[in-house]
């Protein structure tokens, strides 16, 4: 913390989130803990990459002002995200009831053994989007769930899915394989079963359609929707 005779400036370092082609800012505190009014005045070695708002105020005793400093968005990043930008708080006294008005440039001239006091500050970067350890997964594309999915895709999505949560909760490695082993084994059977009651629903539907000229016992109708609900169950247990 840095602590000075008129203002309290709080943090003397100020933090950007950096990322290309976007605007981040970050706050200054000023804090007057004296019984006078003091000015400030923001200056930076690069104006026309920051905006401070407001760069110049008056803080009463006792109170607090609150400094945005806006970054404008940026095309390149710096080397190592080094900054050589620096900022400087000048603050001085200034007569009760003095306004924004009065705030001429030559206020802050150390002339005539006027006391202006100063703060530097430092800029740094710090990045908005550190790179994730583990890669997202897309939400769009296949769904384990769709009849149309492959085999290849289906065991790949539950391999991953058993293996991340196996990694979350620390389980042995050869606890974890038997278990994949096993789901993967349950899955290929109930694929097969799957596309072999499919093959037998097709038949059926084949053989009534030519022994009945296209129309449907009452008993075949019954055999065809129990087994359409199975499938349907099997559908939705994969």
């Amino acid at each position: 913390m840095s602590l000075v005779e008129l203002l309290n400036v709080q943090p003397t370092e100020l933090k950007f989130p950096f990322e290309l082609k976007r605007q981040s800012s970050c706050s200054l505190q000023l804090t007057n803990k004296t019984d006078q009014y003091v000015a400030f005045k923001v200056k930076t070695t690069s104006p026309k990459k920051y905006c401070v708002r407001p760069n110049t105020g008056i803080v009463m005793p006792g109170m607090t002002c609150i400094v945005t400093v806006i970054m404008q968005a940026q095309k390149e990043a710096p080397p190592s995200m080094q900054s050589k930008d620096k900022f400087l708080l000048q603050s001085v006294v200034v007569d009760a009831g003095a306004t924004i008005k009065d705030l001429t440039p030559e206020l802050f001239n150390k002339t005539h053994g006027k006391i202006v006091e100063e703060v530097k500050l430092r800029v740094i970067y710090i990045p908005a989007n550190p790179p994730s350890p583990v890669p997202e997964e897309s939400e769009e594309g296949s769904s384990p769930r769709s009849s149309s999915v492959d085999n290849g895709n289906e065991h790949t999505f539950l391999l991953d899915a058993v293996s991340r949560s196996f990694r979350e909760h620390k389980e042995k490695p050869s606890e974890a394989m038997s278990i994949i082993s096993k789901l993967m084994e349950e899955k290929e059977s109930v694929v097969q079963q799957n596309q072999k009651l499919h093959q037998e629903l097709d038949l059926l539907r084949k053989e009534v359609s030519r022994n009945h000229g296209g129309g449907f016992s009452i008993m075949f109708v019954t055999l065809i929707c129990l087994i359409g609900l199975f499938i349907g169950f099997i559908m939705k247990r994969t």
